[in-house]
């Protein structure tokens, strides 16, 4: 391809929409236009890119026996009602495009498939004999972001491959998951770029174990949390750890019991209750109020304790909500912090917020209008296991010093609510210490179980001739964040630097002035001999400067570059490789059996 027909407009400056460097240079490069608020046009740099990133995913998906398949974008409100999610997918804050036909029918723009595989597979897989199964797909997705941002890693659509097997036992699910996790490391090694894979929670899709699959970048939205020894990491929204001793009240000036009343007027924060009596942070219990707002309409009070020094961890929250609430009311749509004047508008009497204990008793709740009228009381283990503590006394300008469990008031069951943090001691080790870094998450796998499976009556026969739900599992790869998760990853002051096997293509040519006929001529002659050799080749032609040239080869971040200048009067070119910077004089006669070994070895995602 000659860049003189490629359409390449470059840029010379950031533009001002773009907050990351993978989004800067993706623009100022050519490879994208911005369309509308999280909406681009992938220009034909791009779309090479992402056609390259497509079969290294079909290669390796292929590969494990998957079958491709292409499922409809627009799906029936009906499947997503009877799996319990259309609801917490469509109101509120919700992130699924919908509509209605001209018939008053309510569809979604799928941000993925599970309901529509679902059905699929329960219409065609009725036996044991035919599975397991995996179907995959390659497609344009969905999804109503609050706040586009940062290019291709938060847009309003997004190519993703997604993949659901179905089987007839756990064990089999277990195999398959096995398998998809081994050939994503194979596809992003391909793709040439370093990834860890971290523990995740499973989030809206669900399921009883998931893994994500992150690309280091400074850039990235998700904190990483790792153990030293390479045995465990997992994103902060998942992981465990060790909290850190507390600091127990003495025991002779504060006896564990009811507690004794302590006036803090205007002491309403940790950090103003600490600094004016001397607590340390972890002796103090923190409650508190919010509330959980549900598919049924039902609204839970929820009053939660967590140690003073700990942060809530609201995915972890909202999962142990669920847990006790969403059997009977349906999905969970947002949990929200409690307000003034909130309990003031359902006809509460007035709360002290920033004096809440523990003991804050249901009648509270009693003249509600619309909430439940007891709360659902939860706790973080660090809070349970304190033996005494301070906490609010439920009056203003009011503590409770040496407040203990069972005295004051019944213990909740103590679970994982708080937020791991870097520094903190590992579960698995308490000498290792867990270690922070960013990610992106390009890929993440699911063992969904049956959750789709019996919501959507999805049953096949077993080996006994008995009926049984289908088990399922599901697999997703951003295809189109990928591409721009490597930019984000490797590139320098100069450009993109393109790992070989994803680059739009593999050399460009550059004739440095076109003027003169014996770099013109040689020039043409490399760029038909790299052709004939099959190799993905520019050949910069433009009537441009050779310094204009030189940058915008860098900016776009093609592997190599064969400079045609001054020396090829004498036969001579120079050889540059993007990544490395390293450049070499010599022959045009010896530049294809230099070049092509490290070409192939880059198409196969091996250094060159």
């Amino acid at each position: 391809m000659r860049v003189s027909r490629l359409m390449l407009v470059t840029l010379r400056d950031d533009p001002a929409e773009a907050e990351i460097p993978s989004h800067k240079l993706l623009l100022r490069a050519g490879y994208i236009r911005r369309m509308g608020p999280g909406l681009y046009a992938y220009l034909p740099l791009m779309w090479r890119v992402l056609q390259k990133v497509s079969k290294v995913v079909r290669e390796e998906m292929d590969a494990t026996g998957a079958l491709e398949t292409l499922l409809p974008q627009l799906h029936p409100a009906e499947l997503w009602q009877r799996s319990g999610r259309w609801a917490g997918y469509t109101a509120g804050e919700g992130i699924m495009f919908h509509l209605q036909d001209r018939q008053g029918r309510s569809l979604g723009l799928g941000p993925t498939h599970e309901e529509v595989v679902t059905e699929l597979a329960g219409d065609l897989l009725r036996s044991y004999r035919q599975l397991p199964v995996n179907l995959y797909q390659i497609q344009t997705k969905f999804r109503d972001e609050i706040r586009p941002r940062f290019g291709l890693m938060r847009g309003r659509e997004f190519i993703m491959k997604d993949a659901y097997s179905f089987h007839a036992d756990e064990e089999c699910l277990r195999q398959s998951y096995a398998e998809m996790d081994r050939a994503y490391r194979r596809i992003f090694a391909r793709c040439g770029l370093r990834t860890v894979a971290v523990e995740a929670d499973s989030g809206a899709i669900g399921g009883s174990a998931s893994q994500e699959f992150m690309v280091t970048a400074e850039a990235g939205e998700d904190l990483i949390l790792a153990s030293g020894d390479g045995r465990y990491a997992a994103n902060q929204e998942r992981a465990i750890s060790l909290a850190a001793e507390a600091v127990a009240l003495p025991q002779g000036r504060w006896p564990a019991g009811l507690g004794e009343a302590l006036a803090t007027p205007g002491q309403s924060s940790i950090d103003g209750l600490c600094k004016a009596h001397g607590f340390d942070s972890s002796q103090i219990l923190k409650v508190l109020l919010l509330l959980a707002r549900f598919e049924d309409g039902h609204q839970q009070p929820l009053l939660v304790s967590l140690r003073g020094d700990q942060q809530l961890n609201d995915v972890k929250l909202a999962n142990a909500v669920s847990a006790r609430c969403s059997a009977a009311h349906g999905a969970l749509l947002e949990i929200a912090p409690l307000s003034a004047e909130a309990s003031s508008k359902e006809g509460l009497g007035p709360i002290p917020f920033g004096y809440l204990g523990p003991q804050l008793e249901d009648g509270l709740l009693d003249g509600a209008r619309t909430w439940a009228r007891t709360f659902l009381r939860l706790a973080d283990s660090s809070a349970t296991g304190l033996e005494a503590f301070v906490c609010g006394a439920n009056r203003i300008d009011t503590h409770l010093v040496g407040a203990a469990w069972g005295s004051l008031c019944p213990s909740p069951e103590g679970l994982d609510l708080r937020a791991a943090q870097p520094g903190d001691r590992c579960q698995h080790d308490p000498s290792q210490r867990l270690e922070a870094s960013r990610g992106i998450e390009v890929g993440h796998i699911f063992q969904l179980g049956r959750k789709y499976s019996e919501a959507l009556g999805a049953r096949f026969t077993n080996g006994t001739g008995a009926e049984e739900a289908l088990w399922m599992g599901c697999y997703g790869i951003g295809v189109s964040r990928l591409a721009q998760a490597a930019v984000e990853q490797l590139h320098d002051g100069k450009g993109i630097c393109w790992p070989p096997s994803i680059a739009p293509y593999e050399v460009i040519v550059v004739v440095a002035n076109g003027a003169e006929a014996s770099q013109r001529e040689l020039g043409e002659l490399l760029y038909s001999q790299l052709q004939a050799s099959g190799v993905e080749v520019l050949l910069d032609d433009r009537d441009e400067r050779a310094g204009v040239k030189f940058k915008d080869a860098d900016l776009i971040g093609i592997p190599w570059r064969v400079v045609v200048g001054r020396a090829a009067a004498a036969g001579l070119v120079e050889l540059v490789e993007r990544c490395s910077g390293h450049q070499q004089e010599l022959a045009a006669t010896a530049l294809m059996e230099t070049l092509l070994p490290s070409l192939e070895r880059g198409r196969q995602g091996l250094a060159p």
